[in-house]
């Protein structure tokens, strides 16, 4: 499975963002797609995640601002940030689970700052 990450950029405190993970290969294997964020000099985190049966998780510090969803069709899922803060700039990672393997996309970086 290849993940293609895009969507990050500059963007003002309390803007918004939406993510884009492209996935490709063996995606009808794949269970449970992700976003994962690593600002500098911290731990990866996990923020959202949407299982193939539909099943959605968030970190709760960014809950009711950050939507995960996804496109069949497209093999993509998205990942809407709204009200952004300036603490939340990382560079953000798209990650699909097949079986007890992790794939990770290279990442996009998210700046928040005026």
């Amino acid at each position: 499975v290849q993940l293609q990450a895009s969507g990050g950029g500059l963007v003002q405190p309390g803007g918004s963002l939406r993510l884009s993970c492209a996935a490709s290969g063996s995606t009808l294997s794949i269970s449970v797609m992700a976003w994962y964020r690593q600002a500098p000099g911290k731990q990866r985190e996990l923020l959202a995640s949407i299982s193939f049966g539909g099943s959605i998780n968030y970190r709760d510090s960014v809950k009711g601002r950050f939507t995960i969803s996804r496109d069949n069709a497209k093999n993509t899922v998205y990942l809407q940030m709204n009200s952004l803060k300036p603490e939340e700039t990382a560079v953000y990672y798209c990650n699909a689970r097949i079986g007890v393997e992790a794939y990770w996309g290279q990442g996009t970086e998210v700046t928040v700052s005026s």
